[in-house]
């Protein structure tokens, strides 16, 4: 029989393992710590509209074989209104189904497998998805694409896209830059114009209102100053910001770097250079070509600019709004 002491004891050390357990939980996603509210962004891909492993990369396909490096899916982000069971992605990558199948599996509330697409602009690794919309695969039935009016006019008169139009598979929600959408009660999209390769259509970027916290996710631009906007401005402006990581450096990839001139990594953080630890941590890179360095989580590079405060995307990374 245990006396009343020894069993005092034991609910003591029980409490005190839980307590042990979830600090330790607590530290395990530094978004976790914070107010958890009924909207959140999270993470369903990372990587440049080419995916890792990279086509024609022998090397990268055996490395995910063995296990020795991880495959990641093509940039996507997820965001979820629990409030309301609503869930909403942004690009329809190559990778849409299993992207759609995260997003149920683990953000699961609504009837619907998604509630709207908003997509940036008309380059393989950002719109291709809308195929499994169609009746080869799914044979959807009025999911919400949300396009820009470029982007609208290229999907309404090209096929195979305008065939998804044509029987009602998607229905396009016309976007205008600078102009809020009142997604949900909680929610607030912004779409903004960013310079970039448009050669069948515009390229945007998106700003999100959640409750308490914004974001702005711009996972393809030009160099910055090709842009009228301050980066910093806008940084300084929200809680998040998912920025082009395309490349870490010049000369990483043996071809003028000049005809694909996204920002550097090094170019992004040299614009922070004076700011302050907080600033710095708004900022987390995503959109990694899979030349990128910064792939690597051991990588000197990435951990040095982690000390700094920098941020790298993880697919399964919440951030609640």
């Amino acid at each position: 029989m245990i006396s009343s002491k020894n069993r005092n004891l034991k609910l003591l050390l029980v409490i005190l393992c839980g307590s042990f357990l979830a600090c330790t939980d607590q530290h395990t996603n530094q978004e976790e710590t914070t107010v958890t509210t009924s909207s959140y962004i999270t993470v369903l891909g990372i990587a440049q509209d080419g995916g890792f492993p990279h086509i024609n990369n022998p090397a990268e396909f055996e490395g995910v074989g063995s296990g020795e490096i991880n495959e990641e899916l093509v940039v996507s982000l997820g965001l979820v209104d629990t409030q309301e069971k609503k869930h909403f992605l942004f690009e329809a990558t190559p990778d849409l189904p299993e992207q759609l199948d995260l997003l149920r599996r683990e953000h699961s509330g609504s009837k619907n497998i998604v509630d709207g697409i908003f997509l940036t602009h008309a380059h393989i690794g950002h719109y291709t998805g809308l195929m499994f919309l169609g009746r080869e695969a799914m044979d959807a039935r009025s999911i919400l694409v949300y396009a820009m009016p470029r982007m609208q006019h290229f999907l309404e008169n090209n096929g195979p896209w305008s065939q998804l139009i044509s029987l009602n598979n998607i229905k396009i929600n016309s976007l205008k830059a600078d102009s809020i959408i009142l997604l949900t009660s909680n929610l607030k999209i912004t779409p903004f114009v960013v310079p970039h390769r448009d050669e069948f259509s515009e390229t945007v970027g998106y700003r999100i209102d959640g409750p308490n916290k914004s974001v702005v996710f711009i996972p393809d631009i030009d160099k910055w100053e090709k842009w009228d906007r301050s980066l910093v401005e806008l940084v300084a402006s929200v809680d998040y910001a998912f920025l082009d990581a395309s490349f870490f450096a010049d000369g990483e990839i043996p071809r003028p770097m000049a005809e694909i001139p996204h920002p550097f990594i090094e170019e992004t953080v040299s614009l922070f250079a004076k700011a302050d630890t907080k600033t710095k941590s708004k900022i987390i890179f995503i959109h990694f070509n899979h030349s990128n360095p910064a792939l690597d989580l051991a990588n000197e590079q990435r951990k040095l600019l982690e000390e700094q405060g920098f941020r790298f995307a993880k697919q399964g990374d919440r951030f609640f709004l």
